[in-house]
């Protein structure tokens, strides 16, 4: 048996603490027997010796019916008879205490052993979900993330225990999921304008092609290579704000809106969208960059995903941002993909200045960074479209 076991350990410890109980009820048991032992034998004795000379010497009533005194204490016996008295009490008394020493020894023996034998089935049962719990994590991987413990029981420490490793599994297990999913659709986007690309290189410049078609290929490439750049820095700008912020300052958020309107001004034109702002102070310890760029990925969201002729509400107070757009309906089982990476709300149509499907998403983990909770909302019909809140005072 290693020392190094736990079930050892705690063996050792049980065992000990019943060993440590049953010497003290030995010991115990042994002091009661002891006290007051010599008087009780002494009695019994005398009491025999007068009932055995008062059968012998019949007419003597005042010796059967005088009390017994133990030697030293007044007694009126002679001299030689208590002496017979004392040896006949100690001889008495040291066989009953040899006999109870040695019951007691043998007893306690049996016991010790009795006692390490239940603290190691005890030891045992206490720690099986410990290691049903290291054979799982043991065996998980990659393909067997959905393994759980399932522990059933009453409640309890290890009950917790084996609960909240099932509630970190399954944490991990959507993770994994997600990183999984973002992997593979960051290769498609990725992938999709690097074909484009080919493509029009091999087939628009294959032969003697004229200027125009040069000119138009070029274009293009261009084109294309934006938007592989846009992608780019929106997956850095993800991956930035999922690492969190170090240095904290006071951020004025209510000045940073009327800089991201301007932005978009041009592009809200041109889709025939209304912008309001309804701002009051609202301060938040964050990062600026970030910050306007939450404001700004959710403003592009409202006004590129709308109607012509519809319309975008911000406000901006105590406590956060609500951005309100009308649009398409969004049917309510579909809004909590949205923030998923890659994830749209219609087909992608390769339109110029069409997104890669992660303003949201971006908004989502620059919350998160910041200590706040992003949430959304379908808007009933006609007006349709969204309703995105941004909650700092999560933080």
């Amino acid at each position: 048996m290693s020392m190094r076991s736990e079930r050892a350990r705690l063996t050792l410890l049980y065992a000990g603490l019943l060993v440590l109980a049953g010497s003290l009820l030995t010991a115990l048991v042994f002091a009661l027997v002891e006290h007051n032992l010599y008087t009780t034998i002494n009695d019994a004795v005398v009491a025999v010796d007068r009932g055995q000379t008062a059968v012998r010497r019949p007419g003597l009533p005042d010796e059967t019916t005088a009390t017994p005194t133990p030697p030293g204490h007044g007694s009126t016996e002679p001299l030689g008879v208590v002496a017979a008295h004392g040896e006949v009490t100690r001889a008495a008394e040291n066989a009953t205490l040899d006999r109870l020493l040695a019951v007691s020894l043998a007893g306690l023996a049996g016991y010790v052993l009795l006692s390490a034998a239940l603290a190691w089935w005890a030891a045992g049962r206490v720690l099986r979900p410990i290691a049903v719990i290291a054979g799982t994590a043991r065996r998980l991987s990659g393909e067997n993330l959905h393994e759980r413990i399932a522990m059933k029981g009453p409640p309890g420490e290890l009950k917790r225990l084996a609960d909240a490793f099932d509630a970190m599994l399954e944490r991990v297990e959507h993770l994994v999921l997600a990183q999984q999913r973002f992997a593979a659709n960051a290769a498609h986007e990725l992938r999709t304008p690097l074909a484009v690309q080919r493509a029009a290189a091999e087939i628009g410049l294959a032969g003697r092609p004229d200027a125009a078609t040069v000119a138009h290929i070029r274009r293009k490439l261009l084109s294309v290579a934006d938007d592989s750049e846009r992608t780019i820095e929106a997956l850095l700008l993800l991956a930035t704000a999922e690492q969190g912020i170090r240095d904290r300052v006071p951020v004025a958020v209510h000045d940073l809106l009327p800089g991201v309107v301007e932005a978009l001004a041009r592009e809200a034109a041109e889709r025939h969208v209304d912008v309001s702002v309804h701002a009051e102070p609202l301060t938040v310890a964050g990062d600026a960059v970030l910050l306007e760029r939450l404001l700004h990925n959710l403003l592009a969201n409202a006004v590129r995903h709308n109607r012509p002729g519809g319309s975008v509400e911000v406000w901006a107070g105590a406590g956060g941002v609500t951005v309100t757009n009308t649009g398409v309906p969004v049917p309510e089982r579909t809004v909590p993909l949205l923030f998923e990476p890659f994830h749209r709300a219609e087909e992608r149509r390769h339109r110029p200045g069409e997104g890669a499907g992660l303003g949201l998403s971006i908004a989502r983990a620059i919350a998160r960074s910041h200590g706040a909770r992003i949430s959304a909302r379908a808007n009933p019909s006609p007006a349709g479209g969204l309703t995105v809140t941004v909650d700092f005072a999560q933080e």
